[in-house]
């Protein structure tokens, strides 16, 4: 990477005292504005080394954002003759080469164009393609229309037409800052894919957006454009200075209709409608960040909003970097997910965030059941994950050995979603299979009788020394993991911070030298009976 200029990063080297400055590497990806913002920030001079950045002011070979040099190969004699006194004409619009101190003038030996246009330089000129180039995207709903071959073809089908424009009408690709389409079809991978071909923002507009702000005085100027169109979405993308290009139409059989806008100043396609919606539900698991994936803590980071229980966002808050917070009780499960659906559908980057792992008793139910039963059309343009965290009942097994080192079952005490009895059954039927068992929500203020039930019921089939793996506020400050004889299991043992975990008649005991008991199931299941060993 470091062996081509053309692609090394940019490396600023900054004194520990501050007092220095220093660009290493990237001269042509901004090193020199990147040491100049830092040594702005710090009070001190930069140590800008390169001749023509000193001498003009600007570097020609890294232009700001919104410019991309299209024939850098000449820049090195180019920048030779400024230095030898040649003087340079501009073609075009470019602020910041008015700003510099290249030698302008009307009638200079070189010139520098800013162009749109695909073109063939001269040796004695650059041309910079500006990023204003919008490219205006909608399904054609006209009878006839293609399409549904698949994902793959059609996105290849799309790219291939955006770029067939674009050659028609002698457009730089270069010059594209971005896709843009209407606000119900952002969850088109069509649309999706043919930008990240081009790689540029899949941005969008509501008919309100397009109706308003500053896209009225061109709309008024194409009035017969409709609201839906890709033209009208074009001309929304590029502003009221903005213009169409016209373009061949194309074939009644495409699945798209395209337009293509140009702005007179390059576009920052991020400020402008809205990106597609993401929501990522997330778990951190059951305590802070050290049990947090790489995954999910750079969802977080990249989030702009988080929504959750309070606790649970307390515990990922030391990687908060103004993400908003939007908090609830932790019985508002469904509320919570229908405010992250709808912070989704409104273009803005969620973290729906979970204990343990978020589809364990957690909000990835919650959001796809709210998603089935309301069925809110902007809801299905959001591009939806599931990033999993480690369980409170890995990390309790973790913590003692490998109690699931065999077949094991999962339950919830609770019975505000489901009867006593269907979790009494289950019960019975986990422990007559000789299943190793797992309960969540033991034991809540409300709810103090169903842990006593849930023992008697097991005590019928087990034997009272069975192993029971009792964690509490795993990962947490005040976390305790104890092991007890099944028949000395109590209520008070247990709150909803807590879960359970009771061997089969294969879990095993292991007392170690150093005092600590360890409790596995073998893998291999024992045909006669059990050798237990039980607790001292």
């Amino acid at each position: 990477l470091l062996n081509d200029k053309w692609n090394e990063p940019p490396v600023v080297a900054v004194a520990e005292d501050g007092n220095a400055v220093v660009p290493l590497l990237g001269g042509l990806h901004g090193v020199n504005d990147l040491a100049r913002r830092i040594a702005d920030a710090l009070h001190v001079a930069p140590a800008i080394t390169t001749t023509g950045d000193i001498r003009f002011r600007t570097a020609l070979l890294s232009p700001p954002a919104g410019y991309h040099l299209a024939n850098p190969e000449q820049a090195k004699t180019f920048i030779a003759d400024l230095l030898a006194g040649a003087s340079v004409r501009l073609e075009g619009n470019a602020r910041w080469l008015h700003e510099s101190k290249l030698p302008i003038a009307t009638d200079g030996d070189l010139a520098i164009r800013i162009t749109e246009r695909l073109e063939i330089p001269a040796r004695d000129c650059l041309v910079y393609h500006p990023a204003t180039v919008a490219i205006g995207m909608c399904r054609n709903t006209g009878p006839g229309s293609g399409g549904g071959r698949g994902l793959q073809s059609d996105g290849e089908e799309a790219l291939h037409q955006v770029e067939r424009l674009l050659r028609q009408v002698d457009i730089a690709l270069a010059s594209v800052s971005g896709v843009f389409g209407l606000d119900c079809e952002a969850g088109d991978p069509v649309i999706q894919a043919v930008a990240q071909s081009l790689r540029v923002p899949a941005r969008f507009f509501t008919p309100t957006d397009i109706a308003s702000g500053m896209q009225r005085q061109a709309l008024a100027a194409a009035a017969s454009f409709p609201m839906g169109t890709a033209s009208a979405i074009a001309l929304a993308a590029v502003g009221d200075q903005g213009r169409l290009i016209s373009t061949p139409a194309t074939t009644h059989s495409s699945p798209y209709n395209y337009a293509i806008g140009v702005a007179p100043e390059p576009i920052d396609a991020n400020i402008i409608g809205r990106g597609r919606g993401w929501l990522a539900i997330v778990g951190t698991g059951p305590g802070g960040e050290r049990w947090m994936s790489p995954e999910v803590s750079d969802v977080l980071q990249m989030a702009t909003d988080w929504v959750g229980y309070t606790t649970y966002l307390d515990l990922a808050e030391p990687l908060r970097q103004g993400q908003r917070r939007h908090e609830f009780d932790n019985r508002e499960e469904l509320e919570r997910a229908c405010m992250a659906l709808d912070l989704a559908a409104e273009g803005r980057a969620v973290a729906l965030v979970s204990s343990g792992d978020p589809g364990i008793y957690a909000m990835a139910a919650a959001v796809f059941e709210v998603l089935e039963r309301e069925d809110k059309p902007a809801w299905h343009h959001i591009d939806l994950q599931v990033c999993p965290g480690i369980s409170a009942m890995q990390a309790a097994a973790a913590h003692v050995g490998a109690p699931l080192g065999h077949d094991f079952c999962v339950i919830s005490l609770s019975d505000i979603l489901k009867p006593w009895a269907v979790i009494e059954q289950r019960i019975t039927a986990a422990t007559q299979a000789d299943l190793v068992l797992v309960f969540y929500n033991p034991v809540s203020k409300q709810r103090t009788w169903q842990l006593q039930r849930a023992k008697e019921c097991i005590l019928r089939w087990r034997s009272p020394h069975t192993p029971v793996i009792i964690a509490r506020n795993l990962g947490r400050p005040g976390q305790a993991v104890t092991i007890k004889p099944l028949d000395q299991l109590a209520v008070a043992d247990a709150d909803m911070r807590t879960i359970l975990l009771v061997g089969s008649h294969q879990t095993r005991t292991v007392q170690r030298r150093d005092g600590r008991t360890w409790v596995y199931t073998p893998r291999r299941y024992a045909q006669q009976g059990s050798a237990q060993e039980t607790l001292a």
